[in-house]
Formats: structure tokens, sequence, C-alpha cells
């Protein structure tokens, strides 16, 4: 563990192991916590691995789980918070589909990640992003904008999905992208991405994810598939159809439960984060 030399500030002490919950410079109504391998050293970046809550905010049960992860393969890992009830107290879905009223979430998780480099040794400008239910519908979209950030994207279980198609409005699809981000989607860059698709086996309940009139439902949704399984084979599809680099995932008995899908995304992650080593 870390040990304080003499004259050193206490701030020094939580540089390494399970940092504390810090709020963002930028918007103070978001958080995050890390976790921080002690045998890092300040002159050698490590790899960042982002991962993304869903609707129940867990991000500090993913950071405790992924702690063995991160001390195997010399990562760092954020996780982020984007509270429910920001603007609305009764919302729990801002983040998912990137904005929501007035705030880019997309925008906040990079500067957040810009917070963090300046205070930790870490490789900023690709780095890994996971994200289970909500926080997959996050990270697909995510990828959509930024793909030049991405090492590689773990896309779990996303209950809603935005296909690649600007026939159909956004956030089914991707019709009007441009005009509502300010950027056209870069098909070359996502080709380069490499993706994970992951759900379990058992992800088969839908009262959570079939709910026409509620504020995260689209007409059409019901198109893409009746479970959380035969939604992410839609996106699989689409992905294919485009080129982009896919590997499908499913995890044998599990149901809707984020943090028994993590060892397959260790797995994925593990074996590019090792093959980039020099």
């Amino acid at each position: 563990m870390t040990v304080l030399q003499p004259n050193q500030p206490t701030s020094v002490f939580y540089q390494r192991g399970s940092i504390p919950t810090f709020a963002s410079q930028v918007d103070p109504r978001l958080h995050y916590c890390m976790y921080v391998p002690q045998h890092l050293k300040d002159d050698e970046k490590a790899p960042l691995l982002v991962v993304q809550h869903g609707t129940a905010r867990t991000a500090m049960t993913y950071r405790t789980h992924l702690k063995p992860f991160a001390d195997e393969h010399g990562v760092v890992v954020l996780t982020p918070t984007f509270p429910a009830g920001l603007i609305d107290p009764t919302d729990l879905h801002n983040f998912k589909f990137i904005e929501y009223q007035g705030i880019r979430f997309d925008q906040m998780l990079l500067a957040i990640i810009d917070e963090v480099a300046e205070r930790f040794p870490i490789e900023k400008e690709k780095f890994y992003l996971h994200g289970f239910s909500g926080g997959g519908q996050f990270t697909h979209r995510f990828l959509y904008l930024h793909p030049d950030r991405l090492a590689a994207v773990s896309i779990g279980a996303p209950g809603r999905i935005t296909e690649l198609d600007d026939t159909l409005p956004w956030w089914l699809g991707t019709k009007g992208f441009e005009e509502k981000f300010g950027q056209k989607i870069d098909e070359d860059a996502l080709r380069q991405v490499p993706i994970q698709l992951v759900v379990g086996s058992e992800d088969v309940e839908t009262w959570e994810i079939n709910n026409p009139g509620e504020s995260n439902w689209m007409d059409g949704a019901e198109k893409t598939g009746s479970t959380r399984i035969e939604r992410l084979r839609t996106l699989e599809r689409n992905y294919r159809a485009h080129g982009m680099n896919v590997t499908f995932d499913v995890v044998p008995g599990v149901a809707h439960r984020g943090s028994l899908i993590l060892p397959a995304v260790e797995a994925y992650f593990g074996r590019l984060i090792d093959a980039a080593k020099p």
C-alpha cells in the first residue's frame, strides 16, 4: 500500500488503490470513483477502463468487482456516476440517450477523463469502455460519436438500441444525427473499433423495456425484438451489415445482472489489453 513520506500531503495516500468519490470540475453534480493499482508508476501511462453504470447507478459496485482485473492487467478503472433526477426529479434515463436538457453526457465523460489524466498516470487518448443495460445504451451511442477515442467497447444488454440506419429517427436510428450532434458518423472509424456485444442467456424479462408511453420509449422499439437478447442480436446484424468488428458473447445461466457478465467482459478486454502491450 501507499506509505506517506515526510512532508508529503495526505492527498498522496489517495493516489493509489480505491480512490474516493470526486465531483467533476466541469459539472459538480456528476461524480466518479476509481481504482488505481498500487504498483503503477507515475511515469508510465496505464490503459484506462471506463465502466458506465445503468439505471441503478452502481458505479462503486463495478469499481469493486474490477479491482483484481485492474491489478492483473495494470489498468486504471474509472466509474462515473451520472445521477438520476438532475433536472426532473423523476427522471432515471438522462445519460442513456447522450443529450438531456442541454447536457451532453458524452462530453461530460471526456471532460472527466481529462480531469483524471491531470492527476493519474492514464492513457487518455484511447480508452476501453463498457456499459451494461442503461450503460450499454450509453456505450453504443457514445461509439457513434467518438470512435477515434475508443480502443474497444463492450456493449452489455441494452434495453433500447440505436441502429445505424438513417431512415429511422433518432434514437431508433441515426436520421438527423448530424443536425442533433453537429457531426457525421464516421463509419470507417467505427470499423476500426473492436466491439463486444454481451448478454446473459436468461436475460428474458421484458417489463422494463416494453413500456409504451414512458419517457424512454419510441414506437418502433418493439420491432427490434421483445427481449434484450433479441435486441442485441438485431444490433449485431446491423453492425455486421456495416462491416464492423463484432464479437457476440452469451453468458450461460445469467439473467439481467451486470456483475455476472463482468467475467466475459474482463476476458474480452484482457486479451486486447495484453496484446497491445509492447
